[in-house]
């Protein structure tokens, strides 16, 4: 590095960065530029991004708004950064999680190595059994409101390289672009989509409500991925005084709970009498709820438990709709199973870790499309549904691995 720089990052910093971009793909910021576009002059770009970092003369563009449709009708806004600015932010962000992940709460999830959601689903599964009472947080924009004067403090109180705190606040301050081409300034918020978003929204939440909650409510218990958070409470009592207490320490840092979200929950079972009217909740894709269980004897019984969430379910078949699979007749069963086997993967690996029957009938709408799909591939068939069936179930029974569903067992008979 030349003795000139008033910044210290290496090249190889710079170049790790861009392997981890690489690797996560991702669409094209302001610019159009895609990753494929980046590598034609791969060595020129990242010096570039390497120079300025290193003398102080990074500027990042603007984030390019995308609108994204949420599953209960509204709308979320991401924030895509281009894919220099993304090179550039990973540098920084692979600094910023080694410093101050170490020093996180042990029940703050989202976005950690090592961490998952499905560990926040399985921790809060345990606390419901052992708690009555669930406070259902929902922090109503989250990562548009969170205080810059805030993050900065958090940075600057763990980050001792002055090009980080420098680069961190132009990316807090950098402006969004709309469809239109307009232009937005921002005075407070972090990019949903930005690549050191997450590690420095964490950083945010870690004194704003973790450690808060360790001092002021050291006795109840809270499992927290990004915004979504849930608490666990003996009494309704303890849980109003408690969500009370959280609301208020919310608004000081900025942040407020949507007031039509925000609930408190009663973890009804058969060991749990008497009626609430909120006896149900979300987290993180998983619907908590009284459902039907059998213990190791083979005795059924009524446990508080998750399973995939009605709305989850709803979106998994919506997803396979939109794949359209009966109208692929020029393409083989080899060639279905190759284009969509790794989401039908995902979707079991994450949503059948928990009860996971309950997501079976939305994987048979797979079968129900390829069933189409045989009787417009083959003439013969085209009227006769039930012969269709008989012949995807033969060879289902011949290759039981082709399709992730069928591996699950959810395959037609073949008689």
């Amino acid at each position: 590095m030349s003795k000139t720089k008033p910044f210290y990052i290496s090249k190889k910093e710079v170049y790790d960065a861009f392997l981890k971009v690489k690797k996560r793909k991702g669409a094209p910021g302001i610019d159009g530029q895609t990753i494929e576009d980046f590598e034609k002059d791969l060595k020129s770009n990242l010096y570039k991004i390497w120079n300025r970092m290193s003398s102080g003369s990074y500027f990042p563009p603007s984030f390019k708004q995308v609108e994204i449709p949420k599953s209960d009708g509204g709308i979320r806004r991401l924030g895509i950064p281009t894919i220099s600015d993304r090179v550039a932010q990973t540098v920084a962000k692979v600094k910023i999680e080694k410093i101050v992940d170490p020093i996180f709460h042990k029940d703050s999830y989202g976005y950690r190595p090592n961490k998952s959601a499905l560990d926040a689903v399985a921790i809060t599964r345990k606390r419901c059994w052992k708690s009555n009472w669930v406070i259902d947080l929902d922090i109503k924009g989250f990562f548009d409101n969170l205080s810059h004067s805030l993050i900065l403090k958090a940075i600057r109180h763990h980050i001792k390289e002055d090009w980080i705190i420098l680069y961190v606040e132009r990316w807090l301050t950098a402006s969004i672009q709309l469809e239109d081409g307009s232009k937005i300034e921002k005075d407070k918020g972090t990019p949903q989509g930005g690549v050191v978003s997450p590690v420095i929204s964490n950083l945010f939440m870690h004194y704003a409500f973790d450690m808060w909650m360790s001092k002021t409510h050291s006795n109840i218990p809270f499992a927290r991925f990004a915004d979504d958070c849930v608490a666990h409470c003996k009494s309704y009592g303890e849980a109003q005084i408690v969500l009370e207490s959280i609301r208020k320490r919310l608004n000081e840092c900025g942040l407020e709970l949507h007031p039509g979200k925000t609930k408190i929950v009663y973890c009804k079972d058969d060991d749990r009498g008497g009626d609430f009217p909120i006896c149900k909740f979300d987290f993180l894709g998983y619907g908590f709820r009284a459902r039907r269980s059998k213990n190791k004897w083979g005795k059924h019984f009524i446990n508080f438990t998750p399973a995939i969430s009605d709305r989850a379910a709803k979106n998994i078949r919506k997803e396979i709709r939109s794949w359209k699979l009966h109208l692929r007749s020029d393409k083989g069963l080899e060639d279905l199973a190759h284009m969509f086997n790794r989401k039908v993967w995902g979707w079991i690996n994450y949503y059948g870790k928990f009860y996971k029957s309950a997501m079976y009938p939305s994987l048979r709408n797979i079968e129900r499309f390829l069933i189409l799909w045989v009787t417009r591939k083959y003439k013969r068939l085209r009227r006769h549904r039930r012969r269709a069936k008989f012949m995807l179930g033969k060879i289902a029974k011949q290759n039981p691995r082709l399709f992730a569903h069928w591996i699950m067992g959810l395959r037609s008979p073949v008689e």
